[in-house]
C-alpha cells in the first residue's frame, strides 16, 4: 500500500472508450482515484453511483475521478451507459495500477482465500503525490467521505 506524500505511479490504461488514460494527464489537477472490484456487483454500483451523484460537486473544485477496477473497456462501457457515470473508469486487466497501487490482495469470503482488488481510494494532489489514503472504504460513503476532506471537514 502506497503512502501520504509518495509520488503516485504513472499508469497508462484504456478508458471506456478504448482511447489511453495516464495519470500524468492530470497534472495540475487533484484527482480521486478509485479502484473497485468488478462492474455491476452490488457494492461496486452503489460507489460508482454515489460518485456519480455527487460528481458536480468534485468538478465544481477541479477534482477528476477516475475508478479502475480489471473488468474490460467494453464491460466499462456497458457500466457507465446502465447507470449514467459521468467520470473516467479505466480498464486493468494486467493489473499494472491495481499492483503498482498495492490493492491487489489476498481476500476472505465465506471461509475461501482469493487474490483481488481490495476497494481502496486514492487523492492525488496538483503535483502527482499521494495526499490521502483510504484503504477498504464502505461504498456508499466513499465519495461523500472524500468531499468531507476536501472541504476540510476531516
Amino acid at each position: 500500500m502506497l503512502e501520504v506524500g509518495m509520488k503516485a505511479p504513472d499508469f497508462r490504461l484504456m478508458d471506456k472508450d478504448g482511447n489511453t488514460v495516464n495519470l500524468s494527464d492530470y497534472a495540475g489537477k487533484k484527482v480521486v482515484l478509485y479502484f473497485y472490484p468488478k462492474d455491476n456487483t452490488p457494492g461496486c454500483t452503489r460507489q460508482a453511483c454515489a460518485f456519480a451523484a455527487n460528481y458536480e460537486q468534485f468538478q465544481m473544485q477541479d477534482v477528476v475521478v477516475i475508478g479502475i477496477s480489471k473488468d474490460s473497456v467494453a464491460s466499462h462501457l456497458k457500466f457507465a451507459q446502465k447507470y449514467n457515470l459521468p467520470f473516467v473508469l479505466l480498464s486493468d486487466p494486467e493489473l499494472q495500477a491495481i499492483q503498482a497501487y498495492g490493492v491487489w490482495q489476498e481476500k476472505k469470503l465465506y471461509g475461501k482465500v482469493s487474490m483481488g482488488v481490495v476497494r481502496t481510494t486514492y487523492l492525488i494532489n496538483e503535483q502527482g503525490n499521494i495526499e490521502k489514503v483510504m484503504p477498504k472504504v464502505k461504498p456508499d460513503t466513499n465519495a461523500a467521505e472524500i468531499l468531507a476532506y476536501l472541504a476540510g471537514e476531516q
